[in-house]
C-alpha cells in the first residue's frame, strides 16, 4: 500500500501528494486528535490547539491574514504524517522528505501565491515562541525565555477535540475570506 487512508475516505500518498487529497476537514479532524509533545504534557493539549493558539498570536503580533492562516495551517503536514519529536524527526530524512512534499502541497491548495521567505520567517518564529510558551505551561521545565514574547492570550486548558476542530474550521474560514490576502 502506498497511500493512507483519510477521515473523509480519501487516500494520500505521502511522497507523491496530489492537492486534490488534501481537504481542510481532514487536516482539522485528525490535528484536533494528536497530542503535542508526543503526549509528554499535563493533558490533551492537541497539535490543533497549538495551531489555533499560533493564529491567533499572529493576530496579536497584527500580522498579515496570510501569516496567520499560514499560523494555523504550519503543522497540517502532521495531519497527514502525524507528529515527530524535533530531536527524533532531525534524524529521519525520509520523513523530512514526506513532511515537505505534503507541507508544500498544503501550501499550494490554501495559498493563491507561495508564502515569501519573510512570511515563513514569521510563521516559524511564532512556533517557536509557542513551543517554549507549551513547555513552561504543559511539560515540567522551561527550554527558554522566548514564551515571555507572546502577546495574546492563550488557552491553555483542556478542550474537547471536537470544539478544537469546530474552532479550526472557523478559523479557516475566515482567514480564507480575508480580502485580497491569500
Amino acid at each position: 500500500m502506498t497511500y493512507i487512508t483519510l477521515f473523509s475516505g480519501r487516500h494520500l500518498d505521502p511522497f507523491h501528494p496530489e492537492t486534490d487529497a488534501i481537504d481542510i476537514q481532514d487536516i482539522a479532524h485528525a490535528l484536533s486528535l494528536l497530542c503535542r509533545g508526543n503526549g509528554h504534557v499535563k493533558f490533551f493539549y492537541s497539535v490543533g490547539q497549538h495551531s489555533l493558539a499560533c493564529a491567533r498570536e499572529a493576530a496579536a503580533r497584527d500580522l498579515s491574514c496570510r501569516v496567520q492562516l499560514g499560523c494555523l495551517l504550519h503543522d497540517a503536514s502532521e495531519a497527514y504524517l502525524s507528529d515527530i519529536t524535533r530531536p527524533v524527526k532531525q534524524q529521519l530524512p525520509i520523513y523530512r522528505e514526506a513532511e515537505t512534499k505534503v507541507q508544500s502541497a498544503v501550501w499550494t491548495k490554501y495559498f493563491s501565491q507561495p508564502l515569501t521567505a519573510e512570511e515563513l520567517g514569521q510563521i516559524k518564529e511564532i512556533d517557536d515562541d509557542m513551543l517554549s510558551f507549551e513547555f513552561k505551561f504543559l511539560m515540567p521545565e522551561e527550554i527558554n525565555e522566548r514564551y515571555k514574547r507572546i502577546l495574546s492570550d492563550i488557552c491553555c486548558e483542556p478542550m474537547n477535540p471536537i470544539d478544537v476542530e469546530k474552532n479550526f474550521l472557523h478559523a479557516f474560514e475566515i482567514l480564507t475570506t480575508c480580502p485580497g490576502d491569500t
